[in-house]
C-alpha cells in the first residue's frame, strides 16, 4: 500500500495542531486534509470519504464522540482519538464507541505517525490479507455454532438464519470464537488475534468490541471467565465442507 494513495483527515479546532500533524504525515507522502469541525468532517465523509482518521474530541458543535459514532455505524476504516483529556472514562468511551487508538495532548508527532502506520498496516490485512486471525482459520468453509453461521469467504454473519451485519473486527473476534468453541482465550490472546501483535492501545478493547457483538445478537453464547477473558460456549455447531 503506497502512501501516496492514503488520504488521512486531521480534525482539530487548534490550526496549529493541524498543520503540525499534517507536516509530519506530508512528510511520509500521505495525503492529508485538515478540518476544524466534526460538521466539516462529515460532509467530507459523505463526499470523500477518507481512508484514515485523526479526530480531536472536543470540537465546537458536534464532539468527535458523536462524530467517531457516526463513522463507525458506516465503515470500519482506522480511526485515532486525541483529547487534552486523560481521563480513562473519556479513552473507555472513545474505545467503546469505536476509536482504534487514543492518545493525549501533548503528545509525540512521532509517536502518532507510528501509530498511524500500524492501524493502516493492520487495515490494509483485514481487506486484502483476510484478516488478521493468528489461529488458522479455515480458508472457506462455513462455520456454525447453534444459530450462528459465518461465510468467511463472503465475510457473513447469520444468526437464526438472518444475516447480521458486522464491521471487520467484530467478524474476525466472532471468527476466533465460532472455530474455537468452549476454548478460552486470555484478552492479551484476543488482541493479538483481531488487533494484530503490534497493538498499541488497551486490553479494555476487547471488552468493548464483545458489548457491541452483544448489542447485535442478545444471546450470543459468548461468556466472561473471571480472571481471565472470554469463550463461547459450543452449541453443536461445526465446520462443515
Amino acid at each position: 500500500m503506497m502512501n501516496a494513495n492514503v488520504l488521512i483527515a486531521v480534525v482539530d479546532d487548534d490550526q496549529h495542531i493541524r498543520n503540525l500533524v499534517e507536516a509530519y504525515l506530508r512528510k511520509e507522502s500521505y495525503r492529508t486534509v485538515g478540518l476544524g469541525t466534526a460538521e466539516e468532517a462529515w460532509e467530507l465523509w459523505q463526499t470523500n470519504p477518507p481512508d484514515m482518521w485523526v479526530l480531536d474530541i472536543m470540537l465546537p458543535g458536534m464532539d468527535g464522540f458523536e462524530l467517531c459514532r457516526r463513522i463507525r455505524t458506516e465503515a470500519e476504516v482506522p480511526i485515532i482519538m486525541i483529547s487534552a483529556k486523560d481521563s480513562e472514562v473519556d479513552k473507555i468511551l472513545g474505545l467503546e464507541l469505536g476509536s482504534d487508538d487514543y492518545m493525549v495532548k501533548p503528545f509525540s508527532p512521532r509517536e502518532l505517525v507510528a501509530r498511524i502506520k500500524r492501524q493502516l498496516s493492520r487495515w490494509y490485512k483485514f481487506h486484502h490479507a483476510g484478516g488478521a486471525s493468528q489461529l488458522a482459520p479455515s480458508a472457506s468453509a462455513a462455520i456454525t455454532n447453534g444459530r450462528l453461521r459465518l461465510l468467511p469467504d463472503e465475510r457473513r454473519v447469520f444468526w437464526d438464519g438472518a444475516e447480521v451485519d458486522m464491521t471487520n473486527k467484530e467478524f474476525e473476534m466472532l471468527r476466533v470464537f465460532a472455530e474455537h468453541p468452549n476454548r478460552a482465550f486470555t484478552r492479551d490472546e484476543l488482541l493479538t488475534s483481531v488487533w494484530g501483535d503490534d497493538y498499541f492501545g488497551s486490553d479494555r478493547a476487547v471488552d468493548h468490541l464483545i458489548k457491541r457483538l452483544r448489542r447485535k445478537v442478545e444471546q450470543l453464547p459468548i461468556e466472561a471467565i473471571w480472571g481471565h477473558g472470554y469463550r463461547m460456549r459450543a452449541e453443536g455447531g461445526e465446520i462443515l465442507p
